[in-house]
């Protein structure tokens, strides 16, 4: 047993290994640039596991039956940072663009489906649900579906907890803070039970195809700043995978830093007058 005082060592070795295991289950890379961030998450839990060093703590991993220490090292791995409102202008993009197209292919009553992945702590699919109750006119007349999806089940949970900090929510019009939260405190705000309701969370990799086959028609999906993590192969594979969930003519938002037409060559380029976002062409399958 190791002893108290001995803190574990990750060799170069190691992280190679981790490094490319690691990307075979989530499709993310670490660049030899986030050692430090990698190699500080690992030894917390070799340290919270008891494992005596990474050699043991690997085997285990890898051989384990039930897959509760890989989700447990997802979560310490994977990094979340957003807020309310983030990139507003592709909310004003869905609402004044996107939805209009959408909605030419559907009758009044239909289903309207969109997707937000990662879900992170529940910023952005509870900004697109504010945004479509206060700013599209249209919300009453067809059956919106909310899903929003993350590789990490503590992130998933805070978001359905749906308590935010007074930064997170610091870009909301006070008008629409005062309606869809409630203040706990100077610096804790509860969103509307509401509003969790009308979002439906769930674990998802988008890496995995297991995972991604069961999201099909979908009308918008959200999918910002996650693959900056990915490497070519996997952002191809991501593209694809959300290219198969979309009806054909339905759109993909990406970050600002992100380009789908350096990625997959399946996606029509749509200029509108708030951003620049990807449509899956009318034709429908890819080739």
């Amino acid at each position: 047993m190791r002893t108290a005082v001995t803190q574990p060592v990750i060799t170069d070795s190691d992280f190679l290994k981790f490094r490319e295991f690691f990307y075979r289950k989530t499709g993310i890379y670490f660049e030899d640039n986030k050692r430090y961030f990698v190699d500080k998450r690992l030894i917390d839990r070799i340290e919270a596991t008891r494992a005596d060093n990474f050699r043991s703590y690997f085997i285990a991993l890898r051989f384990e039956a039930d897959g509760a220490e890989l989700q447990q090292l997802v979560n310490a791995m994977t990094v979340n940072e957003t807020y309310f409102f983030r990139e507003f202008y592709q909310f004003d993009c869905l609402v004044r663009d996107m939805l209009a197209e959408v909605v030419r292919h559907k009758r009044p009553g239909s289903r309207i489906r969109i997707w937000s992945i990662p879900s992170s702590t529940g910023e952005e699919p509870y900004s697109i649900a504010i945004y479509l109750l206060e700013r599209w006119p249209l919300i009453d007349q067809y059956e919106v579906e909310i899903l929003s999806s993350d590789i990490d089940t503590t992130v998933l949970s805070a978001a359905q907890r749906g308590v935010y900090s007074a930064r997170s929510v610091g870009q909301l019009p006070k008008p629409y803070l005062d309606k869809y939260f409630h203040r706990r405190s100077d610096n804790e705000f509860e969103i509307s039970r509401d509003l969790v309701a009308a979002v439906d969370f769930s674990r998802v990799n988008l890496s995995d195809a297991n995972d991604t086959r069961r999201f099909r028609d979908i009308d918008v999906i959200f999918c910002r700043n996650l693959l900056i993590y990915f490497d070519d192969l996997s952002r191809r594979l991501a593209a694809e995978a959300m290219y198969d969930a979309l009806t054909p003519g339905g759109f993909v938002c990406l970050g600002h830093s992100e380009s789908m037409s350096r990625i997959s060559s399946l996606y029509t380029v749509r200029r509108f007058p708030d951003a620049m976002v990807y449509q899956k062409p009318m034709s429908g399958n890819r080739s």
